[in-house]
């Protein structure tokens, strides 16, 4: 099984003006850095949820032949893009959209896409990944995004726009944001 980011997120959670706002910013000398910091604390957040996607991106996920059911670990799920295998003879084919469904309910757990009602998978040629499934997970845009998980993304990047080092020696001053540790336990998700 291998798991593939094809297109990562193109959109932010956090607009260059909240997290300006939140750091104390008023030039545009540090935008760049500053963008930096939204990207890197979304993937941290993404991370510390256990597969939650922020924003739009697509997945894919390669099997050597068909499961039972596809377990989708980014969520949400929002949509399944293609589902590509090899044929018996070795042609590859793409399963039409109406052969299989997206059981995307819960949204603390995985996903799953299965065969659509009254159907069953296609054989497939025995060999290494013969099976490609791409998916789309994440909030539909940034509106879409619970707050708590944008106030915690805007924490780190006020976090990192104020501490730019690893690590700070005879200031006597330990940074601690353990108050937002537990800000994104909510949006866990249970594999």
């Amino acid at each position: 099984m291998a798991l593939k980011l094809i297109t990562p997120a193109t959109a932010l959670a956090i607009s260059l003006a909240e997290a300006k706002q939140q750091c104390r910013v008023d030039t545009s000398d540090e935008d760049t850095l500053i963008t930096g910091y939204i990207m890197t604390a979304t993937q941290m957040a993404e991370t510390a949820m256990g597969g939650r996607a922020v924003m739009p991106q697509t997945w894919e996920l390669v099997l050597d032949e068909f499961p039972d059911a596809f377990k989708l670990t980014r969520i949400p799920a929002a949509s399944v893009t293609s589902l590509k295998y090899y044929d018996a003879s070795g042609a590859q084919q793409t399963l039409a959209s109406d052969a299989y469904a997206l059981d995307a309910a819960d949204d603390y757990g995985p996903a799953y896409v299965v065969p659509a009602y009254s159907t069953s998978w296609p054989s497939t040629r025995d060999q290494v990944n013969a099976v490609a499934l791409r998916y789309v997970a994440g909030y539909a845009d940034a509106a879409a995004v619970p707050q708590p998980i944008k106030n915690w993304i805007l924490l780190m990047v006020a976090a990192m726009h104020a501490n730019r080092e690893a690590e700070t020696i005879g200031h006597g001053a330990v940074l601690s944001l353990g108050f937002a540790d537990h800000m994104l336990d909510y949006y866990m998700v249970y594999q």
